[in-house]
């Protein structure tokens, strides 16, 4: 499919779900019942398979106390992902054309024809995007109660998402309680609201969520974002939970932003890990995110996302590989309660959640995380 022909679908269907939003607000005006666009239409057949700088979470400043002395029992790789060779490439499977110096951390990044194609889609479908965006603010700023909640805003971004992981092969593979993120009339979630958790282990773990997540929600990310095209005005146009981590204040703002999201049942999306993972491998939970939950009474529902790191690794400027090569893959985990349980027994069983889903290669190779045999930390290099 020509680069033409490509722009045109995204032209299409973000204008699509702009004019379909309005419509949709008018029609439910007339009837009396306001009724939000169910996203898993827009999934069509893929519903079968359904398969920026990091998003952070909370600082230091609002962590519990008994998180800061974690620990982990041991957590076995299922039998279905043991026998799973590594889906990371090598150097010389990269095949790099370019290296281009990152100016956050000075390192070089890579790009190869892999990621030669990305960057022809995004920059592509990107400025429809940005134009759905722009529409759909117009709209919500425009008529009253279109919008509550930038349910309809985020959507947008949600539909470039998709359409974006679909035209470069990426589009994952949802498994697990996935009737978990069916959505009501007005996008709420029927099983209630909840906090979503996943590991942290490439840039694209973001395109994938909003992919996969129908539910209307809200991210808890770096305020520096805001600076990124594309996402950052997401983010800020969505009223999604921002923190800057210099200014106290503000950090116990968000916390608070947060937990009234929660009760108000709109769920939030966040990274106990704190940051992207280097390697992919589980990396420590910061203290904080889990105490969100137990003071908004809601469970959590951790997201096991397998095969990011391989398919756009730490060193890659964009994907090295697509992501049915890599095999993308979100499990969604049964919730966990959090009544009665200290944030140190959440934070233990969040953690078996993840690794449970998890390929060997994503599994932290110290005692500390729940590798406690020979034969599991021989099963994990390998």
């Amino acid at each position: 499919m020509s680069g033409r022909k490509r722009s045109l679908i995204v032209m299409a269907m973000l204008s699509r779900a702009s004019l379909s939003l309005a419509f949709n607000h008018v029609s439910s005006s007339l009837v009396g019942n306001n009724r939000h666009l169910n996203l898993s239409n827009l999934h069509g057949k893929n519903q079968q398979h359904n398969k920026q700088a990091a998003m952070t979470i909370l600082p230091a400043s609002v962590q519990s106390d008994d998180m800061m002395s974690q620990s982990s029992s041991s957590s076995q790789v299922p039998l279905s992902l043991q026998n799973r060779p590594s889906h990371v490439l090598s150097m010389d499977e990269i095949q790099p054309i370019f290296n281009v110096k990152s100016k956050s951390s000075g390192k070089d990044k890579v790009l190869n024809a892999t990621g030669i194609l990305h960057l022809a889609v995004i920059v592509s479908t990107m400025p429809f995007w940005m134009a759905a965006m722009k529409i759909t603010e117009w709209l919500g700023n425009t008529i009253e109660g279109f919008d509550n909640n930038r349910a309809k805003f985020d959507y947008t971004g949600k539909v470039w998402c998709r359409a974006y992981l679909s035209m470069t092969d990426s589009y994952p593979i949802l498994e697990g309680d996935v009737d978990r993120l069916k959505v009501g009339p007005s996008g709420e979630m029927t099983e209630g609201a909840c906090l979503f958790v996943a590991n942290h282990a490439s840039f694209l773990d973001i395109a994938v969520l909003c992919t996969v997540l129908d539910p209307v929600f809200k991210f808890i990310a770096k305020d520096s974002l805001k600076k990124f095209p594309g996402v950052g005005t997401q983010l800020v146009g969505g009223e999604h939970v921002l923190i800057d981590r210099t200014n106290k204040r503000s950090q116990l703002k968000t916390f608070k932003q947060a937990i009234t999201y929660l009760k108000d049942g709109i769920p939030i999306m966040a990274f106990p890990e704190g940051a992207r993972s280097p390697d992919g491998r589980l990396m420590e939970f910061k203290g904080g995110i889990f105490s969100m939950a137990v003071k908004a009474k809601v469970p959590i529902v951790p997201l096991s996302i397998a095969n990011t790191h391989a398919v756009m690794p730490n060193m890659g400027f964009l994907p090295v590989q697509s992501g049915q090569k890599g095999e993308l893959r979100v499990y969604v985990h049964d919730p966990i309660d959090v009544e009665g349980k200290s944030e140190e027994e959440i934070s233990r069983e969040v953690r078996e959640a993840l690794l449970r889903e998890l390929p060997a290669d994503q599994h932290p190779l110290d005692d500390e995380f729940g590798l406690n045999s020979a034969e599991e930390k021989e099963m994990v290099r390998a």
